[in-house]
């Protein structure tokens, strides 16, 4: 294929669709409405499809990965969002230095694991 692939936008589920939009609204994405039970969240050219369904085996399995600039200081913001206090279920796992990058991990209130991270 000879096309420029311009973006991907997984689509994620949730537990409870209204904590889950108000959590990424929290963590700093921007939300579009496109449907009663679908909305997309995006941060800059970074997006994804938020769906109000729960499948514990897919909830559960599903990862993604977000290339961040600094590993460090994303963390120290992500710190002081305060997440884990406003939303039962949120974790937040502080960076850890692996020999490829850096990374730090959040798992939102229904269970979806995000890492967060940059290369060296």
């Amino acid at each position: 294929m000879k096309q420029n692939i311009k973006s991907i936008r997984p689509f994620i589920g949730s537990e409870n669709f209204e904590i889950s939009r108000n959590f990424y609204k929290d963590f700093g994405f921007e939300e579009i409405i496109l449907e009663p039970k679908l909305s997309l969240f995006r941060w800059n050219e970074v997006g994804f499809y938020l769906q109000d369904a729960f499948v514990k085996d897919w909830i559960d399995n599903t990862m993604i990965f977000i290339e961040v600039e600094n590993t460090d200081k994303f963390f120290q913001e992500l710190s002081s969002l305060n997440l884990t206090e406003k939303y039962e279920g949120a974790k937040v796992t502080p960076v850890r230095t692996m020999d490829w990058g850096k990374e730090c991990f959040v798992h939102d209130p229904a269970g979806i694991l995000w890492h967060f991270g940059e290369f060296f």
